[in-house]
């Protein structure tokens, strides 16, 4: 397998175990039920992803029963994708759809050496501090 069909089976998975435990699963249901389907009836397939949406909400943050629906969902997102490579341009798609988009942004990096500065800092946004700190060097007589 690719591996980009290799990635895109893992995001698939992933994602819409993500989407399990949300509102957006409302949305999302029967149009992967219809790319899980193909052929099969809708409802069989929506009822047999719904059994998959139960465990998930009642493994509540338990990461072991977690992985095992979305190993589940991996092992038939890749049936499915050998079957029919073509899905693999319906997957992506709804993908972008229902996957969160993150905000892009400029990146801030603030320097502050050799000095004591008490002013106020506001910076807003999703942010990593790491202090560096190093002991002035001793005075000289």
């Amino acid at each position: 397998m690719e591996a980009e069909i290799a990635q895109l089976v893992t995001t698939g998975a992933t994602t819409v175990v993500g989407l399990m435990a949300t509102e957006a699963w409302t949305q999302a249901r029967s149009r992967l039920a219809a790319l899980f389907g193909r052929g099969r009836d809708a409802e069989e397939v929506s009822a047999e992803l719904e059994e998959i949406r139960v465990e998930v909400v009642r493994a509540d943050g338990d990461a072991e029963l977690v992985g095992d629906q979305a190993a589940e969902l991996r092992n038939r997102l890749r049936r499915l994708l050998r079957q029919d490579p073509q899905a693999a341009e319906e997957l992506a798609d709804l993908l972008r759809e229902f996957t969160p988009r993150q905000r892009s942004g400029t990146a801030v990096h603030n320097e502050i050496h050799n000095g004591t500065y008490n002013e106020t800092v506001i910076q807003a946004g999703r942010s990593q501090i790491t202090y560096n700190y190093q002991s002035p060097p001793p005075a000289k007589d």
